[in-house]
C-alpha cells in the first residue's frame, strides 16, 4: 500500500494485526505513526490500550508480552514500536507474525533500511500484514510534492515559492513541512504561499540566492551574477559550493537537452524537461545566450570544480574563490 492507502484505510477504521513500516524517507513513517499513536486508540482507552515502545529499550520477549495481551475494555490495542532498527533480536518476532493475535494493531517503524523481503520474517508480515516501503524522492519532484502538501492544507503556492523552500531546505521533508506550517500561520486560510512570503520567514535571501544566481547566469547578466556570488562568497556556510553545484548543474543539463528537442512547443518541451511550464522561459533565455559548446564547457566546468572543493588539483583555495573563478569561466 502507498503511504495514501494506508491513511484512508485508518481513517475508515479498517485496521491489519501487523504493519512493518521501513525504509529511508523517515517523514511518511513519523506520519503514519503519529497517526497510530494519537487516533486510533480513543483518548479515554490510552491509558490502557496504547503502548508505545523505543527499540534500543525493548526486546522481542518485551514486545510479544505487550502484543499478546488482550485490549482492556476496548475492540483492540495498538502497540507501536518505535525505532525497531535498533532492536537486536527483531527476527524472534517472526513466530507471532505468522499468527498475531486479532485484537492487537502491532506497530514496528524500521527506519532507514529496506525489508530484505527474500526473508521468511518479511513473507510473514506481507501474509498477515502491510509492510510499507517509504522512499525518498528525488529533489526534482520535491517542489511538486510540495504544491500537493499545501493543496492538501487547503492553500496554494507560486512554483517559484516552491522552488525556493526546495534549494533552500533540500529533500528534508520533515524540515519541509515544519517550514511550510511556519508559513500558513501568516496567512488567511486558502491564501496563497508567493516568494515574497518565503523570504521573509525562511531565512532565504530576497536578492541573493541559488535559484537568482541560476536566472543572472542563464540570462548571463554578469554584474548580478557577480554580485551574488560575492554575498555567497561572504556567507560560505549558508552558500557552500556543493550546493549551488546541486542547483546550476541539472539546469544547464536540462538548458542542453532543450537544444536538442525537436518539438520546442511549451507543453512538449515542459514535459521533457520535466519542469513547470512556468520556468520555461528560463531555459529557452538561457538557449538563447549559451550555444551546444558553450554548455558542454559549462558542464565540464561544473565538474572541474566539484572535483577542486573535495581537494582534487586543490591545497588551499576555499569554496568563495572557488565559486568566483567558476562563475567567471562560465561568463566569460
Amino acid at each position: 500500500m502507498t503511504f495514501e492507502q494506508i491513511l484512508d484505510t485508518l481513517k475508515n477504521k479498517k485496521y491489519y494485526p501487523v504493519y512493518f513500516l521501513t525504509g529511508e524517507e523517515p517523514y511518511f513513517i513519523d506520519e503514519l505513526c503519529r497517526y497510530f499513536e494519537q487516533e486510533v486508540v480513543p483518548d479515554d482507552e490510552k491509558d490502557f490500550n496504547l503502548h508505545v515502545i523505543y527499540g534500543k529499550d525493548a526486546d522481542a520477549g518485551m514486545v510479544l508480552d505487550f502484543a499478546k495481551q488482550f485490549p482492556v475494555m476496548a475492540e483492540r490495542q495498538t502497540v507501536i514500536v518505535k525505532e525497531a532498527q535498533e532492536m537486536k533480536n527483531l527476527e524472534e518476532l517472526q513466530p507471532y507474525l505468522e499468527n498475531p493475535v486479532g485484537t492487537t494493531v502491532l506497530v514496528l517503524c524500521y527506519k532507514y533500511r529496506k525489508l530484505d523481503k527474500r526473508k521468511l520474517f518479511a513473507k510473514a508480515i506481507e501474509k498477515k500484514g502491510i509492510v510499507f516501503e517509504s522512499q525518498k524522492i528525488y529533489e526534482n519532484r520535491i517542489p511538486g510534492w510540495i504544491r500537493g502538501y499545501v493543496k492538501e492544507k487547503g492553500y496554494d503556492i507560486q512554483p517559484k515559492a516552491a522552488m525556493m523552500l526546495t534549494e533552500f531546505l533540500g529533500t528534508d521533508l520533515t524540515r519541509i513541512v515544519n517550514e511550510v506550517g511556519k508559513l500558513l500561520i501568516n496567512i488567511p486560510r486558502g491564501g496563497v504561499i508567493d516568494d515574497t512570503l518565503v523570504t521573509r520567514h525562511v531565512g532565504i535571501h530576497k536578492d541573493f540566492n541559488v535559484f537568482e544566481l541560476q536566472r543572472a547566469l542563464g540570462n548571463r547578466e554578469v554584474f548580478r551574477a557577480n554580485q551574488i556570488i560575492a554575498y555567497f562568497a561572504s556567507n560560505p556556510k549558508e552558500n557552500p559550493l556543493a550546493k549551488v553545484l546541486s542547483i546550476l548543474y541539472p539546469f544547464f543539463l536540462k538548458v542542453m537537452i532543450y537544444h536538442q528537442l525537436k518539438d520546442k512547443s511549451r507543453s512538449a518541451a515542459a514535459s521533457a524537461l520535466s519542469v513547470n511550464p512556468y520556468f520555461l522561459q528560463d531555459y529557452l533565455t538561457a538557449s538563447q545566450n549559451y550555444n551546444p559548446s558553450q554548455i558542454a564547457r559549462i558542464i565540464s566546468c561544473f565538474r572541474e570544480y566539484d572535483m577542486k572543493s573535495k581537494g582534487v588539483d586543490n591545497i588551499s583555495t576555499n569554496d568563495g574563490e572557488l565559486m568566483k573563478e567558476m562563475v567567471f569561466k562560465i561568463l566569460h
